[in-house]
């Protein structure tokens, strides 16, 4: 069957993706770039949940999930820029006045991962974006070329699966997590 991608507006089913297995834990939700910082540390275990709950109820989802069938196996984060702490990273340049839209992370769960999965969701995060009117979209990805990347660090996603999917180096940037340096690459959407 082929991997289905669908806005993000189903908690249940990002928490099968992104939630802990203990409700009392403090997982990322996906939420470090979308909050600020000042509240990413107030939320506090289940309040991680319910902010994210909140966000899958509201007009634009926080994203977009793979599916297997009914099954959730994948989620990327993309919002509009402005939307997210990009908007005012000292390490992730600006390029333009462009209301780009930002893919900031991507996620397979175990047992689905080397399945073609990661590439479906950029293609899905894509597709969201143009859908919502966004001129241009951005991504952070890790320039590791064959290094090999720790999964810890992988949710930016990788360069070659942008270049696959289209996207152009457009700079680079500061941040070096795990000692990979992360570029932004951009897909005209116009």
């Amino acid at each position: 069957m082929p991997i289905e991608v669908r806005p993000a507006s189903v908690f249940e089913d990002v928490r099968a993706v992104l939630g802990p297995k203990s409700p009392t834990a403090n997982v990322c939700w996906c939420l470090s770039y979308r909050i600020p910082s000042k509240l990413d540390k107030e939320l506090r275990g289940p309040a991680r949940g319910e902010y994210v709950a909140g966000l899958c109820r509201a007009r634009l989802a926080p994203g977009v999930l793979a599916y297997d069938g009914d099954e959730p196996v994948g989620w990327a984060a993309v919002a509009p820029r402005a939307e997210t702490s990009f908007a005012r990273s000292r390490k992730i340049p600006h390029v333009d006045d462009l209301p780009v839209w930002s893919l900031w992370c991507i996620r397979v769960r175990p047992g689905h991962r080397k399945q073609g999965i990661s590439h479906a969701l950029i293609a899905g995060a894509v597709d969201f974006a143009r859908s919502h009117g966004a001129p241009v979209i951005e991504a952070y990805p890790l320039d590791n070329g064959d290094a090999r990347v720790d999964l810890t660090t992988a949710y930016a996603g990788l360069r070659e699966n942008f270049e696959r999917a289209g996207f152009v180096h457009a700079a680079d940037t500061t941040s070096v997590p795990a000692g990979h340096p992360r570029i932004l690459m951009r897909l005209d959407l116009r």
